[in-house]
């Protein structure tokens, strides 16, 4: 098969909004066996339109990155339209990190930003699972960070990596779904695979995936490198911590507050900043 025969073809959901870009990119697979790939919110027209451009093949399988709304929701309307499974790591809280699941128990950071809630796989991935056909293959990478149970899915030399990565914007990274030091990792697991081209649930293809990797791992450890000098200043809270140091609009602001307590929480772990307090949104922390 021609590499213009395996290229995937992209299909743009009307769900823009400053997280999401331009909208979520619903991808296809294969033209007589079809695979889809975070078929996205729960908008009619865009099912209409993935259902519309499977053409005369038959959709086998729907694999998602993670259990996002904007990634997720339409699942199962797909799944009944064509018979196809879904596939992913599994219920929206798999994969989440022992630090989290022990926070998220407690109760206190709040999170959940865009859960799908109600979502469940009809088959559940593990990292290294290969699932392929006559016309493609794709295998699961197990990638945390702004989601416990978020999966790339590696096809040749080209992987279809979510939320994970995008060359527009850096990832929310909001606690319990989302893990600094699992970001971290996972960031380094992909440069490992040296893909030629990233292809991102939100934005245009990355061209330059390493350097992209690199730039993005650079800003996280910038980033708490303000947050510690911050912090000089004296105890602080992640909102309050935000405003010192974001320059954005203040709409935004919450989502930034998340960020730097995923940042807190991972500095946390390793000793480096200490609160008196249970962690939460409200926690007040010190440099160690």
């Amino acid at each position: 098969m021609s590499d213009a025969e395996k290229a995937p073809r992209a299909i743009l959901a009307p769900n823009p909004s400053p997280l999401t870009g331009r909208g979520t990119n619903t991808f296809l697979l294969g033209h007589e066996r079809i695979a889809v790939i975070d078929p996205g919110p729960r908008i009619a027209s865009h099912l209409q339109a993935i259902l519309a451009a499977a053409g005369k093949g038959r959709i086998t399988h729907i694999f998602v990155t993670h259990a996002h709304l904007d990634h997720s929701e339409s699942a199962r309307d797909l799944a009944e339209a064509t018979g196809a499974p879904i596939l992913a790591l599994g219920a929206p809280t798999a994969g989440r990190s022992t630090v989290m699941r022990r926070l998220a128990e407690s109760d206190r950071i709040g999170g959940g930003e865009g859960l799908d809630a109600a979502f469940m796989p009809d088959l559940t991935l593990a990292d290294g699972d290969l699932i392929e056909t006559g016309e493609w293959s794709l295998r699961a990478i197990h990638t945390p960070g702004h989601f416990g149970g978020h999966l790339a899915f590696q096809q040749d030399d080209r992987i279809f990596c979510g939320d994970l990565v995008m060359g527009w914007s850096s990832t929310l990274i909001s606690p319990p779904d989302g893990d600094l030091a699992d970001y971290m990792r996972s960031l380094s697991r992909l440069a490992s695979l040296a893909p030629a081209r990233l292809l991102p649930a939100h934005g245009d293809p990355i061209e330059q995936p390493l350097a992209r990797l690199k730039e993005l791992a650079l800003h996280r450890r910038q980033r708490t490198a303000q947050i510690l000098s911050a912090l000089e200043e004296g105890p602080a809270d992640a909102a309050t911590l935000a405003r010192r140091i974001y320059d954005i609009a203040p709409h935004l602001l919450p989502a930034a507050a998340r960020n730097v307590l995923a940042h807190l929480i991972a500095l946390h772990e390793l000793g480096a900043v200490e609160t008196p307090q249970e962690i939460s949104l409200a926690a007040r922390f010190h440099r160690a």
